[in-house]
């Protein structure tokens, strides 16, 4: 049989009755045309599988306009005629012909994947084969694989629905929402004709718009012109991505990614288009134009005034295009097709997943095969339904911004999900139709969208790839496959789920650390597996644990075993106690188990080094002890620290200066515990003191009766929070000015704060206005710098899980937050306490510079604190103050906002930190914000089973700290010194009110409300 005929019996048999052999004739002679050739082989065998063959003779009218779209077709041969309904005076309604349709050529899918009526007539000119895929097969088809299917409909449909600009026309399609529906062949395809283009979404986004435009005119005339597309159309002042991109470097953006994401932003407000508006912005030869250059638009020609007013507003403008740009980019990436996703693309989208609430259950590996896979799709109305209760299920969907009504037949709206939300889940799960129909409650509502077969597959493949280990009939270790695409940099080829805490180190030992003589296994930086388990053991296997099965691998002696596999043991342990110790540091010889442990493990490997010659290993372990040793001599120097009794604080005892801002747990606390009556008593303990010893000695002090007390905290608002008995640190643990208290407990209501609580705290002498910004900056973040970097990692752990679990101090993480919250209200405090409206204005500009110099010094945590100080509602309230600060201080601060706008998990914040270099003193709340967001989206033990997809999460916040620590040396300079020992007093304890009725109430004094 010839394959003429073979394809002839194939296509004759009806869909069903259809062999694997039938689909794959049928799929060579589509891959004949040219349009079909370029889909993947398992989309062209779908459409194989349902498509029909018909001969028609000259003449046939396929459908006309108006009708529902029923069919697909492509042509095999011959040509149609495309003709639509035009009204003549003379003549009356005629049917025109606007098109011809040739071999290659296909057409019909617009209608049917839109639900529109169709907006032409096809009829056929001459004898025609065509193959025809009915509406319910293709709508199939087009569901699993809309990806790549986007050239089987009309190029502006295709874009629409796979990119999200915009939903279809509720009412359905007419000539001139959509000019032509068919995709003609490569040879003879047109530029889509555009529609009349409206006028920008935006204000701000129309303004930028003008002054690119009008200074594309000026400066680089021979861009926006002319130009002849492929089939020999004109089209009026267009320019290419390429040009656009490289025209903006040129003014001040620094980068191509950059640049081509503030397009996009143009892009997406309307102010410029792809020439026939179905492209996103592209850094290539592909043409756009703005919407005042449409084809029915008039151009007129800046003048010299348009000229310096766009030059006055460049900064502006290019502003507000990088505030929007992050979130554009991130758009653009997800609306590319699957398959030209980059890794950075990847990688990009991954780190956005990791912060969506809906998907905090998933493991890493899932969300980064999700990174592949996910779509964006954005509707413009509210109202528009995503589905009806009882359609079949085709896809998942997160809610990245706005809500929708989950709708249930008589009951009416039963919920609302908000951003974060996620639905459609449970209907591809069990297979089973949508039980509720769901309505957009809101305009421009954006989503994350999994399809179907991508759905079923991940977790279809999460459960292929997983390797699990047992003994004694059950799981002790939970393996899973790392893909190549993410297993580019590393030679393991299974990271770690879960598993029992002695497992996983038995794991660690044997794959992450080589036992052979003079071989060092690192791993690279996407299996993080050793350094994983160092930052977190603490919280499933402890110390002193941890330091026995240590002991247990190094000292093990079985006659069954030969010399090399006892040596291995041996040099592993010790591999990894070097490696311990030079990650985690003073809190491992903290430890008294471990203290123990290192000096017997130091005698056996001196020992074992002449009769097993481990040479390499004696010298890793002199190291260790030399540390060790090290820590000891600091260790026998105490240092006192106070809490002063105004509100200031903790400092030094004793001292301006301090060699070490450390906080050891044996160093001494010199503070105040009150009771009822305001009678105090001062007591001195070490930091690691719990709050039931505190209460017991201040009880003793103050002649109270052990019976039933309390320790609690006062705070100037007057609000009372109990320490647990077993809480440690206490006074570091204190608001800004708060205030210790011991009661019994039944007369905890009847505690009040002290008169000097609601007053300002004592700080230091000096006038604020009389310092150069600058020179405050630099000694805030030198101050700064040295408080962050007393900061162990292990404190975030410890504020995260509670560190009365682990007994362990958190004071330098405590001491380091008030500094945040000291600024924030210091800024306040100085604004409201300035009677004047000119001084303010003065405080306000100084306090915008102070922020702009922060940022500038890479010290993060101060310059949020300044803003947010700045946004207290105390200060943006006050309208004369404000009405006079310089429009260009004010717009900065509009950027500062914009820049610590926790939207969208913080995004902008996280995009610019991203790209600084150490040193960098971050903004912490927002670190522990993330460390509370792995911990309560996470169990720590899953079947028995430690979770180590959370503590690989909580690694990562945590390296993020040692990232911000990798460098010492800051690359500016200090600013010329006029009065350093003033600054340096005066940035160390500051005047602060942190009570914030009392300020609302100062600046209702300053300014009051207007009636």
């Amino acid at each position: 049989m010839t394959a003429m005929q073979d394809w002839i019996t194939s296509v004759d048999k009806r869909p069903q009755d259809r062999t694997a052999r039938d689909i794959e004739a049928i799929t060579s002679k589509m891959r004949a045309l040219d349009i079909l050739a370029r889909l993947p082989n398992n989309v062209l065998q779908q459409l194989a599988a349902c498509v029909y063959y018909e001969d028609l003779e000259k003449g046939v009218t396929l459908f006309r306009q108006g009708d529902k779209g029923c069919n697909w077709y492509a042509i095999l041969s011959g040509s149609l005629d495309v003709r639509v309904k035009q009204e003549n005076s003379a003549k009356g309604v005629q049917q025109v012909s606007i098109r011809r349709l040739s071999t290659g050529s296909v057409f019909g899918g617009d209608s049917i994947v839109l639900g529109v009526v169709r907006d032409s007539t096809v009829v056929t000119q001459e004898s025609c084969e065509l193959l025809r895929v009915e509406s319910h097969d293709f709508t199939s088809v087009w569901q699993r694989n809309k990806e790549v299917l986007g050239d089987l409909v009309t190029s502006a449909t295709a874009a629409r629905l796979k990119n999200g600009y915009e939903t279809p026309p509720p009412g359905g399609g007419t000539p001139q929402h959509r000019k032509s529906f068919a995709a003609a062949s490569p040879a003879e395809s047109p530029v889509p004709a555009c529609s009349s283009q409206q006028q920008p979404l935006s204000e701000n986004g129309s303004r930028a718009g003008w002054v690119l435009h009008t200074l594309l005119q000026l400066k680089a005339p021979g861009l926006l012109r002319e130009r002849k597309s492929s089939t020999g159309r004109v089209l009026r002042r267009c320019a290419a991505g390429t040009d656009l991109v490289e025209w903006l470097m040129t003014i001040g953006v620094h980068s191509r990614q950059q640049a081509t994401a503030m397009w996009q932003v143009l892009l997406e407000e309307g102010v410029i288009s792809h020439v026939s508006r179905d492209q996103p912005f592209k850094d290539k030869f592909l043409l756009y134009r703005f919407w005042q250059d449409d084809e029915n638009g008039a151009s007129v020609a800046p003048t010299e005034a348009d000229e310096a007013q766009a030059q006055a507003e460049l900064k502006d403008a290019l502003a507000y295009l990088t505030q929007k740009a992050p979130d554009a980019m991130m758009r653009l990436i997800l609306r590319k097709p699957t398959h030209e996703r980059t890794s950075d693309d990847l990688e990009t989208i991954y780190e956005e997943l990791l912060h969506i609430k809906a998907l905090s259950h998933l493991s890493n590996s899932v969300k980064r095969e999700l990174a592949a896979v996910i779509i964006f799709e954005s509707h413009q109305k509210a109202g528009t339904v995503l589905f009806h209760q009882g359609d079949e299920g085709h896809s998942w969907y997160i809610i990245l911004k706005g809500s929708v009504n989950v709708v249930i037949h008589g009951k009416g709206v039963v919920t609302t999900l908000q951003e974060g939300d996620d639905f459609g889940k449970l209907a591809l799960i069990n297979d089973a139709p949508r039980s509720a129909t769901i309505v957009l409650r809101e305009n421009n509502c954006h989503f994350l969208r999994v399809d179907k077969d991508n759905f079923n597959r991940i977790l279809r493949d999460v459960e292929a790839n997983t390797v699990r280990l047992k003994e004694h009939g059950r799981d002790v270790l939970v393996l899973e496959k790392i893909s190549p695409a993410t297993n580019a940099f590393s030679h393991f080829k299974y990271t770690v789920m879960a598993g029992t805490p002695q497992k996983m180190l038995e794991h660690l030992l044997e794959t992450r650390l080589d036992g052979r003589i003079g071989q060092t296994r690192e791993e690279g930086p996407s299996d993080p597996f050793l350094d994983d388990f160092l930052l977190t053991h603490i919280v499933f296997m402890p110390t002193h644990q941890l330091v026995t099965e240590l002991a247990r691998h190094y000292r093990i002696d079985s006659p069954s075993q030969d010399r090399e596999f006892l040596v291995a043991c041996k040099r592993r342990v010790v591999h990894f106690v070097h490696r311990w110790v030079s990650t985690i540091r003073h809190p491992v010889f903290e430890e008294p188990s471990a203290f123990a442990f290192l000096e017997e493990l130091s005698g056996e490997v001196s020992d074992d080094n002449a009769r097993w010659e481990m040479e390499d290993e004696n010298a890793k372990m002199t190291q260790v002890m030399d540390e060790l040793a090290q820590w000891s001599t600091t260790q026998s120097v105490s240092q006192k620290w106070k809490l002063p009794p105004g509100g200031q604080p903790i400092s030094a005892f004793g001292s301006d200066t301090q060699r070490d801002l450390r906080m050891r747990p044996q160093d001494d606390i010199i503070f105040r515990v009150y009771c009822a009556d305001h009678t105090y008593c001062t007591l001195r303990f070490p930091l690691s003191s719990n709050a039931e010893t505190v209460k017991v000695s201040a009880a003793d002090k103050l002649g109270l009766k052990h019976d039933d007390l309390i320790l609690v905290e006062v705070k100037s608002s007057g609000e009372r929070v109990v320490f647990k008995d077993s809480d440690v640190s206490v006074p570091t643990a204190l608001s800004l000015n708060g205030r210790i208290f011991v009661s019994p407990k039944e007369h905890l209501e009847a505690l009040t704060c002290l008169p000097d609580q609601e007053t300002p705290t004592e700080g230091s002498v000096g006038d604020l206005e009389l310092f150069s910004t600058k020179e405050l900056a630099f000694h805030m973040t030198l101050f700064d710098w040295s408080l962050f970097c007393a900061v162990h990692e292990y404190e975030l752990i410890y504020h995260t899980f509670g560190r009365h679990h682990f007994q362990k101090i958190t004071s330098n993480l405590d001491v380091f937050l008030r500094r945040f919250n000291e600024i924030q209200f210091w800024v306040v405090t100085e604004i409201c306490l300035t009677s004047s409206v000119s001084r303010r204005v003065q405080l306000v500009r100084k306090f915008i510079k102070l922020a702009a110099y922060c940022k500038e010094y890479q010290n993060l945590n101060a310059f949020c604190a300044v803003v947010m100080g700045l946004s207290n509602l105390a200060i943006s309230r006050l309208s004369q103050t404000w009405d006079r600060v310089p429009s260009k201080a004010r717009k900065a601060f509009t950027e500062f906002e914009a820049l610590i706008d926790p939207s969208r998990n913080h995004r902008s914040y996280r995009m610019v930190v991203g790209k600084m270099r150490a040193p960098v003193v971050p903004f912490m709340p927002l670190l522990l914000k993330d460390m509370t967001f792995t911990h309560e989206g996470n169990k720590t033990c899953l079947d028995g089973l430690v979770n180590f997809e959370k503590m690989h999460m909580l690694a990562q916040t945590m390296r993020t700290i040692r990232y911000c620590r990798t460098s010492q040396s800051a690359s500016f300079e200090p600013p010329s010194p006029k009065n350093e020992a003033e600054v340096k007093a005066y940035i160390r304890c500051l005047r602060v009110i942190d009570n914030q009725r009392v300020l609302t109430s100062l600046s209702h004094k300053l300014e009051p409300r207007r009636s």
